[in-house]
Protein backbone atom coordinates (compact mmCIF):
# COMPACT_ATOMS: atom_id res chain seq x y z
CA UNK A 1 0.00 0.00 0.00
CA UNK A 2 1.69 3.16 -1.50
CA UNK A 3 -1.41 5.44 0.11
CA UNK A 4 -1.58 7.11 3.17
CA UNK A 5 -4.18 4.98 5.79
CA UNK A 6 -5.80 5.44 9.32
CA UNK A 7 -3.00 4.05 10.33
CA UNK A 8 -0.65 7.22 9.05
CA UNK A 9 -2.90 10.05 10.28
CA UNK A 10 -4.43 11.12 13.87
CA UNK A 11 -8.14 11.48 13.47
CA UNK A 12 -9.00 12.97 16.83
CA UNK A 13 -11.34 15.45 16.96
CA UNK A 14 -11.20 15.94 12.64
CA UNK A 15 -14.34 16.42 11.04
CA UNK A 16 -14.24 13.70 8.23
CA UNK A 17 -15.81 13.15 4.96
CA UNK A 18 -15.68 9.06 4.46
CA UNK A 19 -16.52 7.69 1.26
CA UNK A 20 -18.48 4.08 2.55
CA UNK A 21 -20.54 1.71 -0.06
CA UNK A 22 -24.16 1.60 1.18
CA UNK A 23 -25.13 0.69 -2.49
CA UNK A 24 -27.03 -2.87 -0.64
CA UNK A 25 -30.10 -4.75 -2.19
CA UNK A 26 -33.67 -3.46 -0.45
CA UNK A 27 -36.87 -4.69 -1.77
CA UNK A 28 -39.99 -2.79 -0.87
CA UNK A 29 -37.80 -0.39 1.31
CA UNK A 30 -36.03 -2.83 3.36
CA UNK A 31 -32.33 -4.15 3.18
CA UNK A 32 -31.71 -7.97 1.85
CA UNK A 33 -28.57 -7.96 2.63
CA UNK A 34 -26.43 -5.75 4.85
CA UNK A 35 -22.74 -6.92 4.10
CA UNK A 36 -21.51 -3.71 2.68
CA UNK A 37 -22.60 -1.98 5.53
CA UNK A 38 -21.30 -4.18 8.03
CA UNK A 39 -17.53 -4.21 6.07
CA UNK A 40 -17.53 -0.70 6.96
CA UNK A 41 -18.40 -0.76 10.66
CA UNK A 42 -14.45 -0.92 12.06
CA UNK A 43 -13.68 2.10 9.90
CA UNK A 44 -16.53 4.21 11.16
CA UNK A 45 -15.85 2.27 14.68
CA UNK A 46 -11.94 3.52 14.91
CA UNK A 47 -12.91 6.87 13.41
CA UNK A 48 -15.17 7.28 16.22
CA UNK A 49 -13.07 5.68 19.09
CA UNK A 50 -10.81 8.61 18.19
CA UNK A 51 -12.93 11.04 18.67
CA UNK A 52 -13.37 12.53 15.36
CA UNK A 53 -16.93 13.80 14.16
CA UNK A 54 -17.98 11.06 11.01
CA UNK A 55 -20.06 12.19 8.38
CA UNK A 56 -20.54 9.22 5.45
CA UNK A 57 -21.48 9.27 1.51
CA UNK A 58 -22.34 6.61 -0.27
CA UNK A 59 -23.98 5.90 -3.86
CA UNK A 60 -27.14 3.35 -4.15
CA UNK A 61 -28.84 2.12 -7.46
CA UNK A 62 -28.64 4.05 -10.76
CA UNK A 63 -31.64 6.92 -10.05
CA UNK A 64 -29.68 8.87 -12.83
CA UNK A 65 -28.83 11.94 -11.39
CA UNK A 66 -32.49 12.68 -10.30
CA UNK A 67 -34.12 12.12 -6.76
CA UNK A 68 -36.09 8.54 -6.29
CA UNK A 69 -37.27 7.61 -2.74
CA UNK A 70 -36.56 3.84 -4.07
CA UNK A 71 -32.70 5.01 -3.95
CA UNK A 72 -32.95 6.27 -0.64
CA UNK A 73 -30.31 5.40 1.90
CA UNK A 74 -32.46 6.16 4.75
CA UNK A 75 -32.76 2.59 5.76
CA UNK A 76 -29.06 2.27 5.40
CA UNK A 77 -29.06 4.85 8.16
CA UNK A 78 -31.43 2.79 10.41
CA UNK A 79 -29.61 -0.28 9.90
CA UNK A 80 -25.89 1.47 10.64
CA UNK A 81 -27.69 2.91 13.79
CA UNK A 82 -28.24 -0.68 15.07
CA UNK A 83 -25.33 -1.95 14.17
CA UNK A 84 -23.27 0.82 15.91
CA UNK A 85 -25.75 0.80 18.81
CA UNK A 86 -25.82 4.82 18.53
CA UNK A 87 -27.23 7.36 17.02
CA UNK A 88 -27.07 8.25 13.25
CA UNK A 89 -28.70 11.28 11.82
CA UNK A 90 -29.87 11.16 8.20
CA UNK A 91 -29.85 13.94 6.23
CA UNK A 92 -32.14 14.27 3.13
CA UNK A 93 -29.23 15.99 0.93
CA UNK A 94 -25.81 14.92 0.35
CA UNK A 95 -25.20 19.10 -0.62
CA UNK A 96 -26.32 22.24 0.84
CA UNK A 97 -29.69 23.57 -0.33
CA UNK A 98 -31.19 27.11 -0.14
CA UNK A 99 -31.27 26.02 3.89
CA UNK A 100 -27.68 24.93 3.87
CA UNK A 101 -28.57 21.87 6.29
CA UNK A 102 -25.57 20.00 5.72
CA UNK A 103 -23.59 22.85 7.02
CA UNK A 104 -25.51 23.37 9.82
CA UNK A 105 -25.82 19.63 11.13
CA UNK A 106 -22.02 19.45 10.09
CA UNK A 107 -21.13 22.39 12.72
CA UNK A 108 -23.22 21.72 15.41
CA UNK A 109 -21.30 17.95 15.31
CA UNK A 110 -19.96 16.68 18.78
CA UNK A 111 -16.71 14.15 18.94
CA UNK A 112 -18.32 10.78 17.91
CA UNK A 113 -21.19 11.96 16.05
CA UNK A 114 -22.06 9.82 12.55
CA UNK A 115 -24.40 11.48 9.82
CA UNK A 116 -24.98 9.78 6.98
CA UNK A 117 -25.72 12.09 3.31
CA UNK A 118 -28.10 11.09 1.30
CA UNK A 119 -27.34 9.11 -2.08
CA UNK A 120 -24.50 11.09 -4.05
CA UNK A 121 -26.04 9.93 -6.90
CA UNK A 122 -29.00 12.27 -6.50
CA UNK A 123 -27.17 14.62 -8.35
CA UNK A 124 -26.40 14.19 -12.15
CA UNK A 125 -22.34 15.83 -11.18
CA UNK A 126 -21.58 12.63 -9.25
CA UNK A 127 -21.05 10.50 -12.57
CA UNK A 128 -20.49 13.09 -14.81
CA UNK A 129 -17.89 12.59 -17.58
CA UNK A 130 -17.47 16.47 -18.02
CA UNK A 131 -14.36 17.41 -15.16
CA UNK A 132 -15.59 20.94 -14.32
CA UNK A 133 -19.15 20.04 -13.82
CA UNK A 134 -17.79 17.19 -11.52
CA UNK A 135 -15.49 19.58 -10.09
CA UNK A 136 -17.82 22.40 -8.82
CA UNK A 137 -20.31 19.54 -7.84
CA UNK A 138 -17.12 17.53 -5.13
CA UNK A 139 -16.62 21.36 -4.07
CA UNK A 140 -19.84 21.12 -2.81
CA UNK A 141 -19.38 17.85 -1.28
CA UNK A 142 -16.82 18.87 0.33
CA UNK A 143 -18.52 21.90 1.68
CA UNK A 144 -15.99 24.49 -0.13
CA UNK A 145 -13.05 22.44 1.88
CA UNK A 146 -14.50 22.43 5.43
CA UNK A 147 -13.34 18.80 6.12
CA UNK A 148 -9.96 18.20 7.76
CA UNK A 149 -9.66 14.58 6.58
CA UNK A 150 -11.30 12.44 3.80
CA UNK A 151 -11.11 8.23 3.98
CA UNK A 152 -11.72 6.30 1.20
CA UNK A 153 -13.43 3.06 2.43
CA UNK A 154 -15.89 2.27 -0.99
CA UNK A 155 -13.42 0.29 -2.49
CA UNK A 156 -16.25 -1.13 -4.95
CA UNK A 157 -16.16 2.02 -6.50
CA UNK A 158 -12.74 2.66 -6.83
CA UNK A 159 -12.44 2.14 -10.61
CA UNK A 160 -14.60 4.87 -11.09
CA UNK A 161 -13.36 8.94 -11.46
CA UNK A 162 -16.87 9.79 -9.63
CA UNK A 163 -17.09 13.34 -7.68
CA UNK A 164 -16.93 11.53 -4.15
CA UNK A 165 -14.39 9.30 -4.95
CA UNK A 166 -12.16 11.58 -6.91
CA UNK A 167 -13.08 14.96 -6.88
CA UNK A 168 -13.91 15.45 -2.80
CA UNK A 169 -9.99 14.13 -2.22
CA UNK A 170 -9.19 17.77 -3.72
CA UNK A 171 -10.54 19.95 -1.90
CA UNK A 172 -9.55 17.70 1.38
CA UNK A 173 -6.14 18.45 2.81
CA UNK A 174 -5.51 15.08 4.17
CA UNK A 175 -6.96 11.82 2.18
CA UNK A 176 -6.11 8.51 3.10
CA UNK A 177 -7.33 5.07 2.96
CA UNK A 178 -10.03 3.44 4.99
CA UNK A 179 -9.36 -0.13 6.42
CA UNK A 180 -11.27 -1.97 4.41
CA UNK A 181 -9.83 -0.42 1.24
CA UNK A 182 -6.23 -0.85 2.84
CA UNK A 183 -7.33 -4.62 3.32
CA UNK A 184 -8.43 -4.95 -0.50
CA UNK A 185 -5.49 -2.99 -2.24
CA UNK A 186 -3.16 -5.64 0.16
CA UNK A 187 -5.14 -8.93 -0.28
CA UNK A 188 -5.07 -8.46 -3.91
CA UNK A 189 -1.88 -7.30 -4.50
CA UNK A 190 -0.63 -10.63 -3.45
CA UNK A 191 -2.08 -11.63 -6.54
CA UNK A 192 -0.03 -9.45 -8.93
CA UNK A 193 3.10 -10.70 -6.75
CA UNK A 194 2.73 -14.26 -8.07
CA UNK A 195 4.39 -16.71 -9.71
CA UNK A 196 3.09 -17.39 -13.33
CA UNK A 197 3.48 -21.32 -12.32
CA UNK A 198 0.50 -22.26 -9.94
CA UNK A 199 -1.77 -19.17 -10.44
CA UNK A 200 -5.45 -20.02 -11.86
CA UNK A 201 -7.67 -17.29 -12.30
CA UNK A 202 -11.57 -18.13 -13.48
CA UNK A 203 -13.43 -16.01 -15.06
CA UNK A 204 -17.43 -16.04 -16.01
CA UNK A 205 -20.55 -13.86 -16.80
CA UNK A 206 -22.12 -12.85 -19.35
CA UNK A 207 -19.93 -10.52 -21.25
CA UNK A 208 -16.02 -10.72 -22.69
CA UNK A 209 -16.00 -6.88 -23.54
CA UNK A 210 -16.19 -6.60 -20.33
CA UNK A 211 -13.57 -8.27 -19.23
CA UNK A 212 -11.38 -8.14 -22.47
CA UNK A 213 -8.40 -6.25 -20.52
CA UNK A 214 -8.38 -8.13 -17.67
CA UNK A 215 -7.91 -11.19 -19.75
CA UNK A 216 -5.47 -9.73 -21.64
CA UNK A 217 -3.75 -8.81 -18.40
CA UNK A 218 -4.07 -12.50 -16.71
CA UNK A 219 -2.83 -14.53 -19.50
CA UNK A 220 0.84 -13.54 -19.12
CA UNK A 221 0.24 -13.72 -15.33
CA UNK A 222 -0.85 -17.32 -15.17
CA UNK A 223 -0.24 -20.83 -15.64
CA UNK A 224 -4.33 -21.39 -16.81
CA UNK A 225 -7.57 -19.37 -17.38
CA UNK A 226 -11.10 -21.07 -16.67
CA UNK A 227 -13.96 -19.40 -18.67
CA UNK A 228 -17.23 -20.01 -18.23
CA UNK A 229 -20.59 -18.92 -18.44
CA UNK A 230 -21.57 -16.93 -21.49
CA UNK A 231 -17.66 -15.66 -22.18
CA UNK A 232 -17.15 -19.57 -23.11
CA UNK A 233 -19.93 -19.36 -25.67
CA UNK A 234 -18.12 -16.31 -26.89
CA UNK A 235 -14.90 -17.72 -27.46
CA UNK A 236 -16.47 -21.52 -29.12
CA UNK A 237 -18.37 -19.37 -31.26
CA UNK A 238 -15.48 -17.04 -32.10
CA UNK A 239 -13.53 -20.51 -32.94
CA UNK A 240 -16.62 -21.39 -35.37
CA UNK A 241 -18.54 -23.70 -32.89
CA UNK A 242 -22.40 -23.94 -32.99
CA UNK A 243 -23.48 -22.46 -29.97
CA UNK A 244 -27.06 -22.36 -30.90
CA UNK A 245 -29.32 -20.07 -29.13
CA UNK A 246 -26.90 -19.75 -25.84
CA UNK A 247 -26.18 -15.81 -25.32
CA UNK A 248 -23.40 -14.48 -27.07
CA UNK A 249 -23.46 -10.53 -28.02
CA UNK A 250 -22.06 -9.22 -30.86
CA UNK A 251 -19.32 -6.90 -28.60
CA UNK A 252 -18.32 -10.44 -26.89
CA UNK A 253 -17.54 -12.66 -30.05
CA UNK A 254 -15.56 -9.45 -30.88
CA UNK A 255 -13.74 -9.72 -28.20
CA UNK A 256 -13.20 -12.86 -28.47
CA UNK A 257 -11.99 -12.81 -31.89
CA UNK A 258 -9.73 -10.08 -31.07
CA UNK A 259 -7.96 -12.39 -27.88
CA UNK A 260 -7.77 -15.50 -30.14
CA UNK A 261 -6.06 -12.89 -32.67
CA UNK A 262 -3.75 -11.20 -30.51
CA UNK A 263 -2.69 -13.31 -27.85
CA UNK A 264 -1.12 -16.52 -29.61
CA UNK A 265 1.53 -17.04 -27.22
CA UNK A 266 -0.67 -17.50 -24.64
CA UNK A 267 -4.04 -19.65 -25.65
CA UNK A 268 -2.79 -22.52 -24.70
CA UNK A 269 -3.30 -21.45 -21.15
CA UNK A 270 -7.22 -20.99 -21.93
CA UNK A 271 -9.28 -23.78 -20.78
CA UNK A 272 -12.62 -23.70 -21.97
CA UNK A 273 -15.63 -26.09 -21.52
CA UNK A 274 -15.49 -29.40 -22.53
CA UNK A 275 -19.82 -30.13 -22.00
CA UNK A 276 -22.30 -28.16 -21.84
CA UNK A 277 -26.01 -28.16 -19.46
CA UNK A 278 -28.10 -26.93 -22.56
CA UNK A 279 -31.84 -26.71 -22.59
CA UNK A 280 -34.26 -26.50 -25.61
CA UNK A 281 -35.58 -23.50 -26.20
CA UNK A 282 -39.74 -22.72 -25.70
CA UNK A 283 -39.84 -26.70 -25.12
CA UNK A 284 -43.46 -27.26 -23.27
CA UNK A 285 -41.46 -29.84 -20.86
CA UNK A 286 -38.56 -27.71 -20.14
CA UNK A 287 -36.31 -30.75 -22.27
CA UNK A 288 -32.72 -30.29 -20.73
CA UNK A 289 -29.36 -32.76 -21.50
CA UNK A 290 -25.80 -32.66 -20.82
CA UNK A 291 -23.51 -32.74 -24.38
CA UNK A 292 -20.27 -32.03 -25.43
CA UNK A 293 -19.80 -28.66 -26.22
CA UNK A 294 -19.04 -29.33 -30.43
CA UNK A 295 -22.84 -30.77 -29.54
CA UNK A 296 -24.83 -27.89 -29.18
CA UNK A 297 -27.45 -27.54 -31.60
CA UNK A 298 -29.86 -24.33 -32.84
CA UNK A 299 -32.84 -24.19 -30.87
CA UNK A 300 -30.47 -25.54 -27.84
CA UNK A 301 -29.66 -22.33 -25.13
CA UNK A 302 -26.16 -23.63 -22.81
CA UNK A 303 -26.75 -22.76 -19.51
CA UNK A 304 -24.13 -24.02 -17.68
CA UNK A 305 -20.66 -26.06 -17.68
CA UNK A 306 -21.04 -29.40 -17.82
CA UNK A 307 -20.14 -32.54 -15.59
CA UNK A 308 -17.22 -33.20 -17.22
CA UNK A 309 -16.05 -29.42 -17.04
CA UNK A 310 -17.04 -29.39 -13.47
CA UNK A 311 -14.22 -32.31 -12.91
CA UNK A 312 -11.67 -30.52 -15.17
CA UNK A 313 -12.08 -27.14 -13.66
CA UNK A 314 -12.08 -28.53 -9.92
CA UNK A 315 -9.01 -30.98 -10.31
CA UNK A 316 -6.94 -27.56 -12.18
CA UNK A 317 -8.18 -25.32 -8.91
CA UNK A 318 -6.89 -28.25 -6.69
CA UNK A 319 -3.26 -28.00 -7.55
CA UNK A 320 -3.04 -24.18 -7.36
CA UNK A 321 -1.22 -22.02 -5.16
CA UNK A 322 -2.70 -18.55 -6.03
CA UNK A 323 -6.32 -18.53 -7.05
CA UNK A 324 -8.68 -16.09 -8.41
CA UNK A 325 -12.54 -16.56 -9.71
CA UNK A 326 -14.72 -13.62 -10.57
CA UNK A 327 -17.87 -14.57 -12.22
CA UNK A 328 -20.70 -16.85 -12.43
CA UNK A 329 -19.84 -20.51 -14.70
CA UNK A 330 -23.29 -20.36 -16.11
CA UNK A 331 -26.87 -19.08 -15.49
CA UNK A 332 -26.63 -18.90 -11.71
CA UNK A 333 -30.06 -17.48 -10.55
CA UNK A 334 -32.00 -20.38 -12.01
CA UNK A 335 -31.47 -24.02 -10.92
CA UNK A 336 -30.38 -26.42 -11.79
CA UNK A 337 -28.04 -24.26 -13.77
CA UNK A 338 -26.44 -23.12 -10.71
CA UNK A 339 -24.63 -26.62 -10.07
CA UNK A 340 -21.53 -25.42 -12.52
CA UNK A 341 -21.10 -22.24 -9.89
CA UNK A 342 -21.17 -23.92 -6.92
CA UNK A 343 -19.09 -27.02 -7.81
CA UNK A 344 -16.38 -24.21 -8.30
CA UNK A 345 -17.32 -22.56 -5.42
CA UNK A 346 -16.75 -26.05 -3.65
CA UNK A 347 -13.34 -26.72 -5.34
CA UNK A 348 -12.03 -22.69 -4.81
CA UNK A 349 -12.90 -23.44 -0.64
CA UNK A 350 -11.36 -26.37 -1.00
CA UNK A 351 -8.05 -25.27 -2.40
CA UNK A 352 -5.24 -25.05 -0.01
CA UNK A 353 -3.22 -22.51 -1.60
CA UNK A 354 -4.27 -18.72 -1.59
CA UNK A 355 -7.91 -18.14 -2.97
CA UNK A 356 -9.59 -14.71 -3.82
CA UNK A 357 -13.37 -13.98 -4.42
CA UNK A 358 -14.77 -11.18 -6.36
CA UNK A 359 -17.93 -10.40 -8.12
CA UNK A 360 -21.64 -10.55 -6.80
CA UNK A 361 -22.66 -14.34 -8.18
CA UNK A 362 -19.22 -15.68 -7.58
CA UNK A 363 -19.39 -13.96 -3.35
CA UNK A 364 -23.00 -15.50 -3.50
CA UNK A 365 -22.16 -18.65 -4.45
CA UNK A 366 -19.94 -19.15 -1.56
CA UNK A 367 -21.49 -17.15 0.65
CA UNK A 368 -24.77 -19.16 0.00
CA UNK A 369 -22.83 -22.44 0.37
CA UNK A 370 -21.38 -21.12 3.60
CA UNK A 371 -18.02 -21.27 2.10
CA UNK A 372 -17.07 -17.80 2.22
CA UNK A 373 -14.68 -18.50 5.69
CA UNK A 374 -12.63 -21.10 3.56
CA UNK A 375 -11.78 -18.38 0.76
CA UNK A 376 -8.80 -16.18 2.34
CA UNK A 377 -10.09 -13.03 0.43
CA UNK A 378 -13.85 -12.23 -0.45
CA UNK A 379 -13.40 -8.59 -2.30
CA UNK A 380 -16.36 -6.44 -1.99
CA UNK A 381 -15.74 -4.83 -5.46
CA UNK A 382 -16.10 -7.22 -8.59
CA UNK A 383 -15.53 -4.39 -11.40
CA UNK A 384 -13.09 -2.57 -8.75
CA UNK A 385 -11.34 -5.85 -8.58
CA UNK A 386 -10.85 -6.77 -12.29
CA UNK A 387 -9.69 -3.28 -12.83
CA UNK A 388 -7.37 -3.62 -9.80
CA UNK A 389 -6.01 -6.80 -11.80
CA UNK A 390 -5.66 -5.02 -15.33
CA UNK A 391 -4.41 -1.96 -14.31
CA UNK A 392 -1.40 -3.86 -12.37
CA UNK A 393 -3.00 -2.01 -9.05
CA UNK A 394 -3.48 1.36 -9.62
CA UNK A 395 -7.32 2.67 -9.64
CA UNK A 396 -8.41 6.36 -9.86
CA UNK A 397 -10.02 6.78 -6.46
CA UNK A 398 -6.70 5.41 -4.79
CA UNK A 399 -4.19 6.97 -6.44
CA UNK A 400 -5.97 10.56 -5.62
CA UNK A 401 -4.69 9.91 -2.02
CA UNK A 402 -1.74 11.12 -0.34
CA UNK A 403 0.89 9.45 -1.04
CA UNK A 404 3.16 7.63 1.64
Amino acid sequence: MDRKTLADVDPSGKLCFVRVDFNVPLENGKITDDTRIVAALPTIQRLRDAGAKVVLASHLGRPKGKRADKYSLRPCAERLQQLLDCPVKFLDDCIDSSYAEVSKAVDGMAAGDVILLENTRFHAGEESKDEAEMKAFAEKLALGGKYELYVNDAFGTCHRKHASMYGVPQFVENCVAGLLVEREVTMLGRLLEAPRQGFVAILGGAKVDDKIGVVKALLPRVEKLLIGGAMAWAFLKARGTEIGESLCVPESLAAAEEILATEGKHLHKLVLPEDVHMKRVNAGGGEMKYVPYFHIRPGWNALDIGVQTRQRFSEIISKAKNVFWNGPMGYFEKPPFDEGTLAVAQAVAACTGYTVVGGGDSVAAVTHMGLAEKIDHVSTGGGASLEFIEAGGRLPAIEVLDPR
